[in-house]
């Protein structure tokens, strides 16, 4: 599986399952399960979709160890103000004790203070990386320039 290296190092495999629309979730889980059997190591979800649960059950029930599954999830922009407490919440459901990336979903709402959770999580070693979504270059290069991570990826 090719991999990309993030600007701290961390790396990403470049194909990964994406679960928008997935709510079904036992259906979710056994998707999961498949494409990690089959070679997936990257799996992308968001607490806007609901599934985290079925991903972490997948993730867990896979003989594949979690050290070679990528989990990327994106916090809701109506969860910014407790960003930090819904990262936590989004750990249990994925039934991980770290996020491999994790972005804010969209330009909307109290990203300053979204911003500065993710980067207190990642510095405290919960997350590895931090992002951003669907963002504009004016809002990335806000975030930028007024923070001390440089998101890893948009």
């Amino acid at each position: 599986m090719e991999k990309k290296t993030l600007n701290n190092g961390v790396e990403m495999p470049v194909l990964g399952l994406g679960t928008y629309q997935s709510r079904d979730l036992e259906l979710c889980q056994r998707i999961c399960e498949k494409a990690l059997e089959i070679g997936y190591r990257h799996i992308d979800t968001a607490q806007i979709y609901g599934n985290e649960e079925a991903v972490g059950k997948a993730v867990e029930a896979s003989p594949v160890p979690r050290s070679e599954v990528f989990i990327t999830t994106k916090i809701s922009h109506k969860r910014y103000e407790d960003a930090y407490e819904s990262v936590l919440e989004s750990m249990k459901k994925l039934r991980t004790d770290y996020i491999d990336l994790v972005l804010l979903h969209w330009p909307f709402a109290n990203t300053y203070k979204a911003w500065r959770d993710l980067e207190r999580l990642q510095a405290e070693g919960a997350v590895r990386a931090i992002g951003v979504s669907n963002f504009n270059a004016d809002r990335l290069v806000d975030i930028i320039g007024y923070n001390k991570v440089v998101p890893a990826v948009n």
